[in-house]
């Protein structure tokens, strides 16, 4: 049998926290029978991960990670009605948001030294050949001067220094 989409929805919600009715409860208000009730919302939580704060130890890591960064931003109120709503404790999530943040163990921090490192190396690397240039051209300079004494010589004889 097809359920409309406004029955359907309002039983899931009588299904998930904070109203967390029971099935026979439910079945009895809205006629639908208790298989139909718990094939709902098996497939509810499976979207959803799981719910309530018995069931929060099973979560995976990626559930609790969207969890804590969807409540990073929240206020304290806006976080407990979250968690009310949610079956969580405030406590929990708050421990989450720790984890998260402090996963990076200081990464973006050793990350930044070594950035600036690379730079001050990239500079001198830039310096060193610079000065390499330099000494090249001076060093072609002086040999082709050393070059041009030798050819004088060999036309004009050396230079007397009696003169």
């Amino acid at each position: 049998m097809r359920y409309s989409k406004e029955l359907k929805s309002s039983v899931i919600a009588k299904l998930l926290p904070p109203n967390h009715q029971s099935l026979r409860q439910i079945q009895q208000e809205t006629g639908v029978p208790e298989g139909t009730l718990k094939l709902w919302r098996k497939q509810i939580q499976r979207f959803e991960g799981p719910v309530g704060e018995q069931q929060s130890e099973q979560w995976s890591t990626r559930d609790k990670y969207l969890t804590a960064v969807e409540t990073l931003t929240l206020s304290e109120i806006e976080l407990g009605e979250y968690c009310r709503t949610k079956g969580l404790y405030v406590e929990r999530v708050k421990s989450w948001q720790d984890n998260c943040i402090q996963a990076n163990g200081g990464v973006a921090q050793k990350l930044a030294l070594s950035q600036r490192r690379e730079i001050e190396k990239e500079k001198e690397l830039k310096k060193v050949k610079q000065e390499l240039l330099r000494k090249e051209s001076a060093l072609a300079e002086t040999v082709a001067l050393l070059v041009l004494r030798t050819k004088a010589n060999a036309i004009w004889g050396p230079k007397d220094e009696e003169v």
